[in-house]
């Protein structure tokens, strides 16, 4: 900021942290100006600190709106200028979007949600695969089972309460109806934690806490809410409430809170707030606090329509993924990436809780992920519809008639769709290769190596890679599973190497040397070539050792575990976060071939093994367990890196 830059310039020291391993190294002000190429000396890197001032505040850049449109009953260019935009045959206003609401012009913004694309995409499977039409306006919302999961905090894949704040919140909340979820989905925001109205909340929910209000012209207001202001309506409420606002003075507040960055906005109204409030009586202490509570909406709170539509979203994904687990896998899967987790932790989740997930196989699959049923019958995304590829059943009025009674039914006894693995996993297949390998499967899969070399033109490096992948593994059924890779790669190499009339080319028999893959090995090819693996999950290739060594799986300390006990776990770090909010606290999500585990890492810790924490792939990890109302979480004390040989290094991670 300005101020640090001042102070920089007149030689105090200065803090930089490293955003990977928050290292924090002490400069002055004049080594740090050097460091960054400048001449301290200089007049006009002394007035620096002037311009930078200036700047703030104002916008960072100039783009397209990319749902963002205005509606008005003339042409728009009699009304405002317009401009050609830098996109050809796109125009953009020259005003800010904040100065339409005084020229009376509406705004509309079209927010896109991966999530819309999963649920869109698993309704059409379901429809296919079990014959059953689901309209998810009509859903009832009350099912016990489905809110079960979400109170255990089992909710991998489910829309915005699948991070680990949300996880370690669920427990403690305990949903069970809509309206909870529309809580939930509002509580854990920045303006909520910011303005310390989490904890109370849940305290409250949960009894530990009397329900209470700073005055009493409150209650109508915050009632739903135990007291505690969640949405930004509830914050124009209480400035009317409280400090006397104005209809026109709480839509101002309205418009501070809804604008990013809005520290500056919410600043020009703390006055009016807190001179209203000391007008009708209410002491400073207590003013104090309720502005703290709506100034928090300046750092990001939820509108309670947004709040709504987010939570209809929220049950309709945990629905899908509980009854219908096998095709909301495949449809989250192809609309990667999105969400919270990596394929390889959804594929992980799914297959734990009973989902059939199949290798990638050329004789079987398709670019997209696919669904394979019981009678053998394939279902293919084919641009944005879904199509049998193979096995189709008897045909009524153009349309497939299923076998309902063996698949509708919810009941998991029942047989259920598989999921295939796509090509698109593959890494570093390109444009080039995806194209080729579209084309090539519209025409269905492929019989043979030398099918798949006639058909598709690649070059030598995108064959390796599908080779390792597996994908040609059930071509040489008579090889064992741990030669069939490289028994493909030979057979691939040879077959693309062409004929040449002068120099001709003899058949090369598959060597007897070849040397088999371990199971290691296999694992560690499928992550390095597509960030997944279905042979096993690294961590299992450690478990003999560790066991003996008082280090136990997630599973066991989640269901076993006691407060304050002593613990040792070790897994891959999927997850690791350090938000503005937490005071430095850090916070790792670890996998092992059981689940998942949520670890807490004080800032005092944190600094001293900063880079270990960040860059190893897999931690052993001793601490203290800590379980509070069904939230499970180790606190770190110690860590070590492990190296199991598996893969782990080419896992993908959501860090900081």
């Amino acid at each position: 900021t300005a101020y640090e830059i001042r102070l920089s310039l007149v030689g105090s020291e200065m803090c930089i942290r490293d955003r990977t391993t928050s290292i924090r190294p002490v400069l002055s002000g004049r080594e740090l100006f050097k460091q960054a190429g400048f001449d301290p000396d200089d007049l006009r890197v002394r007035l620096l600190a002037d311009v930078v001032s200036g700047l703030h505040g104002l916008p960072r850049h100039r783009s397209i709106h990319v749902g963002g449109f205005i509606l008005t009953a003339q042409p728009l260019g009699e009304v405002v200028p317009i401009e050609p935009a830098s996109m050809p045959d796109r125009t953009v206003i020259q005003w800010e979007k904040d100065d339409l609401d005084g020229a009376k012009l509406v705004k509309i913004d079209l927010l896109g949600l991966g999530m819309l694309t999963v649920l869109q995409d698993c309704l059409a499977y379901i429809r296919q695969t079990r014959g059953i039409s689901i309209d998810l306006g009509q859903l009832e919302m009350t099912d016990a089972a489905v809110y079960d999961t979400m109170c255990a905090a089992d909710t991998v894949g489910v829309f915005q309460i699948e991070s680990r704040a949300q996880m370690s919140t669920l427990p403690r909340l305990k949903p069970r109806k809509f309206y909870d979820l529309v809580v939930e989905v509002a509580l854990i925001r920045p303006g909520p934690i910011q303005g310390d109205m989490v904890h109370p909340y849940l305290r409250r929910r949960a009894g530990e806490e009397p329900v209470s209000y700073f005055i009493p012209e409150l209650e109508p207001i915050l009632h739903r809410t135990l007291g505690v202001p969640l949405f930004q309506e509830q914050g124009m409420q209480v400035a009317v409430a409280a400090a006397g606002f104005t209809k026109l003075q709480a839509d101002q507040l309205r418009r501070a809170m809804a604008r990013k960055r809005s520290h500056e906005s919410m600043n020009e109204i703390v006055q009016k707030l807190l001179d209203g409030m000391e007008n009708n009586g209410i002491p400073i202490e207590v003013a104090k606090q309720i502005y703290h509570q709506i100034n928090a909406f300046a750092d990001y709170g939820f509108p309670e329509s947004h709040a709504a539509s987010f939570a209809l979203i929220v049950y309709a994904s945990a629905y899908l993924r509980f009854y219908y687990a096998p095709e909301f896998l495949a449809a989250i899967l192809n609309a990667q990436p999105m969400g919270f987790y990596s394929p390889s932790s959804l594929v992980e989740d799914a297959m734990r809780h009973g989902v059939e997930v199949r290798p990638i196989d050329f004789t079987k699959s398709s670019w997209d992920h696919t669904i394979e049923m019981p009678d053998g019958r394939t279902l293919v995304p084919n641009d944005g519809k879904v199509t049998w590829q193979s096995a189709a059943p008897r045909m009524q009025d153009g349309e497939p008639v299923l076998p309902t009674a063996a698949y509708a039914s919810m009941e998991k006894t029942q047989p259920q769709p598989a999921v295939r693995v796509g090509v698109r996993l593959v890494r570093g297949l390109g444009s080039t290769a995806r194209a080729a390998l579209e084309s090539a499967l519209k025409n269905g899969v492929f019989t043979s190596i030398e099918n798949f070399v006639q058909r598709v033109p690649l070059d030598k490096r995108a064959l390796r890679a599908l080779a390792e992948s597996g994908a040609f593994d059930s071509m040489f059924p008579h090889e064992s599973a741990e030669r069939r890779r490289r028994v493909a790669l030979w057979e691939l190499l040879a077959a693309s190497r062409g004929e040449y009339p002068l120099a001709p080319v003899s058949d090369t028999p598959v060597p007897t040397g070849l040397v088999p893959l371990k199971y290691v090995e296999l694992t560690e090819v499928d992550f390095r070539v597509t960030g997944l693996s279905l042979t096993g999950h690294p961590m299992k290739y450690l478990r003999e050792v560790l066991a003996p060594n008082g280090v136990r799986t997630t599973t066991n300390l989640r269901e076993t575990g006691r407060n304050g006990e002593r613990v040792g776990c070790a897994g891959l770090v999927i997850c690791r976060q350090r938000p503005g909010t937490a005071k430095g606290f850090v916070f790792l999500t670890l996998e092992d071939e059981t689940g998942m585990l949520n670890v807490i890492v004080e800032p005092t810790r944190f600094e001293p093994e900063s880079m270990l924490i960040s860059t190893s792939p897999l931690l052993l990890i001793r601490g203290v367990l800590q379980v509070v109302q069904g939230v499970v979480n180790l606190r770190a004390h110690t860590f070590r890196a492990l190296k199991a040989e598996g893969g782990e290094g080419w896992a993908r991670g959501r860090n900081f």
